[in-house]
């Protein structure tokens, strides 16, 4: 089982060029270059130029790299497509914006594929509309080259007057939703970013909750949000213990002609063994990331 951690997803503002150059030393699994939010309008050129530039001088190690483009319904949005389609270096994935429907999807990806951009380019997108939630299970099922979606709880905040609370009620149905959505059709889910920067109690508490939900990782907005989201999405050792003792104990049973064990007090079925051994791998392939980034700092 080959998995790969998606614990943290960093946005880093693409005209910000000490953000690019920060980002190569950082512990996030994954950096979201952004063209869209944080870029002001007169800025957009200056984010695809040092996008591109910082691209092509790499260095990011086992970084994934994601380019947010801006919406296609903006004037941006194509000129983004252009832009990334001819990069000499090309990232990881192309995450888009202001998705409402199936049809947006498939619309955006006809047009990057237009623009000429590489087919080892996957396609993720934010979920951050009311229309994306209300039609998530189609959006989700829309393309094959859909990997991914992001929670836009923010522009999801605005545009449905929800706010933001500590356990986040007023978002629990657009989230389970969207994880549904993307597990039924064999996507990766990335929970909404956490906008308080002072409480680090609080973003524990949303790192945590995210887990519990069924997200792969989290989006950022900070370095220091890091530790935190790849703290709560990794397997602790406790569970990583508990997993090989859940797959030792199934494969003695089954050795003896039984199809269930009791694990501490627990049953266990096959079931709870695929979920262990997705625990294994996940763990292992965090090690690896670790590994890597002792192998860099030296």
């Amino acid at each position: 089982m080959k998995i790969r951690p998606r614990r943290s997803l960093l946005y880093m503002p693409g005209s910000n060029p000490r953000a690019l150059d920060k980002a190569r030393t950082l512990q996030a699994d994954g950096l979201i270059l952004d063209m869209e939010d944080s870029v002001a309008p007169d800025a957009k050129q200056l984010a695809r130029d040092q996008i591109g530039a910082a691209l092509e001088e790499g260095g990011y190690g086992h970084r994934e790299l994601l380019v947010r483009i801006n919406a296609l319904s903006s004037e941006w949005g194509e000129q983004d497509m252009r832009a990334i389609s001819n990069f000499s270096v090309a990232p990881d994935a192309v995450l888009i914006p202001k998705i409402d429907t199936a049809e947006d999807v498939i619309a955006a990806i006809e047009a990057l594929e237009s623009a000429g951009c590489p087919d080892s380019v996957a396609v993720w997108i934010m979920a951050e509309t009311p229309l994306c939630i209300l039609n998530i299970e189609r959006v989700a099922a829309a393309h094959p080259r859909l990997q991914g979606i992001v929670m836009g709880t923010s522009d999801l905040s605005k545009d449905t007057r929800v706010r933001h609370t500590r356990n986040r009620e007023g978002f629990i149905t657009a989230l389970n939703l969207c994880v549904y959505a993307a597990r039924a059709h064999g996507l990766e889910i990335i929970d909404g970013v956490q906008l308080n920067l002072k409480d680090d109690e609080l973003l524990r508490h949303s790192c945590d909750q995210g887990r519990d939900l069924g997200f792969d990782g989290k989006s950022l907005i900070h370095p220091n949000q890091i530790a935190a989201a790849n703290t709560a999405f990794a397997p602790s050792e406790a569970e990583v213990a508990s997993a090989r003792n859940i797959i030792k104990a199934f494969e003695q049973a089954q050795s003896q002609g039984k199809g269930v064990v009791v694990v501490n007090g627990r049953l266990v079925e096959n079931l709870h063994v695929e979920e262990a051994k997705r625990q294994l791998a996940l763990a292992e392939a965090v090690s690896h990331v670790s590994q890597g980034l002792n192998a860099e700092r030296t």
